[in-house]
């Protein structure tokens, strides 16, 4: 039954690569509530932490993409060596203008520099499994169990960012309020510094570098519909999360419960990670662009309960099994996206499937807030639901594509 699972912890060099890979994402989950936290004990005020948090995302949001393109055209070590650094002073600068005092407009000047060095380390990892497992993949063509071991690989990479979204928000929570409020943004950094210098060690799963040729140039890969396809509703669907962790939070708090907040944010990430572990046993007929779909209407039919919802137990309930149907959706984006592009253009496009959700996530956690503050906690519930109705008609406009990709047998999924 896990003989998929086995797999992937027999492929030489892999283990290595996806713990460090672990590591190196952690502050991805960590550094936007340490940064409120400092933000908030430096002046006390919530509006410039949260314009501060949405600015790190739109820069994100934007280079991201830029990173990606570029690992695949110098390689995955040469990014990571040339860019890490970068991110590191940026926070140091950045902590040091908080901590002294400095004019606000320097706090987002320094946090600005600082997010333009975001790499997306889970694109990355998932770019090796494609590579390391390739020798179970033929040249012509794939079956069904050369899909199904990759399907496995990216659903572990699933329950890892579920293990990262439960255990970083708890360490950064602890670090700021138990030892000062500057050391969850520290400790994000001393996970960044670990981790991605050991994953950048591994060279021998490192995919190749495809440098641009004259011949055949690659175009950005955005414009291929298959992946605007993908790219479009996940825009929404990182509005969605925003909107359902501060609704949540409020949630508790109108109950008397906010200490319990991050509990609840847990299990749903837990309900997400039960999802992954039993989405990489199924040997699936379907495609991806079909499941793909499936799971975005779930996930939109399994948010209808939190407006229903009167006690944070029955909340509770209501995330674990909401989180059923993120890992196996983004498990499929990934899925649909990469075979977009040619491989040489992998990892920009991996990257392309997250690079909106921030985005999402900025603007929903605006606008549940502006409700929040006027109709009330429970009517914020209807902020995520509508972020996912909007996902389900964002994928209207490629209805062809889409057409085209569910008629693909299992055999090319």
């Amino acid at each position: 039954m896990f003989s998929a699972y086995t797999t992937l912890f027999r492929t030489p060099g892999a283990m290595k690569f996806s713990l460090t890979g672990i590591i190196g994402r952690m502050p991805v989950s960590m550094d936007s509530l340490a940064l409120i936290f400092i933000v908030v004990a430096a002046n006390g005020s919530y509006a410039i932490a949260g314009a501060l948090s949405a600015t790190a995302s739109i820069v994100v949001s934007i280079f991201m993409p830029y990173w990606a393109r570029v690992s695949d055209r110098i390689g995955q070590r040469a990014l990571l060596i040339r860019v890490v650094p970068l991110k590191l002073i940026g926070f140091s600068i950045f902590l040091l203008l908080v901590l002294n005092g400095a004019p606000v407009w320097t706090w987002f000047l320094s946090i600005i520099i600082a997010e333009a060095a975001s790499i997306n380390l889970g694109g990355l990892v998932r770019r090796r499994w494609l590579h390391v497992l390739s020798q179970y993949k033929t040249t012509t063509d794939e079956d069904e169990n050369d899909r199904h071991i990759i399907n496995t690989a990216y659903s572990l990479e699933a329950l890892n960012d579920e293990f990262v979204f439960i255990t970083g928000p708890i360490i950064a929570t602890a670090c700021a309020t138990s030892i000062a409020p500057a050391a969850g943004l520290i400790v994000g950094m001393l996970f960044l510094a670990v981790g991605m210098p050991l994953f950048a060690a591994q060279r021998a799963t490192e995919p190749p570098a495809s440098p641009k040729k004259m011949v055949d140039p690659h175009p950005p890969v955005i414009r291929n519909k298959q992946l605007q396809a993908v790219v479009l509703p996940t825009v929404f669907v990182g509005g969605f999360f925003g909107a359902i962790a501060i609704a949540t939070i409020a949630f508790t708090d109108l109950y008397g419960e906010k200490s319990h907040s991050g509990v609840l944010l847990a299990i749903w990430a837990c309900g997400s990670a039960v999802a992954a572990v039993i989405n990489g046993l199924i040997k699936w007929r379907l495609s991806h662009a079909a499941r793909f779909i499936i799971f975005l209407l779930s996930l939109t039919v399994l948010s209808i309960p939190f407006l229903f919802v009167q006690s944070v137990l029955a909340l509770g309930v209501a995330l674990f099994f909401n989180g059923f149907a993120i890992a196996p959706l983004i498990v499929n984006a990934y899925g649909v996206a990469e075979y977009a592009v040619p491989p040489g253009q992998i990892t920009e496009t991996l990257s392309w499937v997250v690079a909106g959700m921030p985005l999402g996530g900025a603007l929903s956690s605006a606008i549940a807030g502006w409700v929040i503050d006027n109709y009330g906690a429970q009517t914020a519930y209807w902020v995520p639901l509508g972020f996912m109705i909007a996902a389900l008609v964002a994928t209207l406009p490629y209805f062809t594509t889409y057409k085209g990709l569910i008629g693909y047998s299992s055999k090319h999924d």
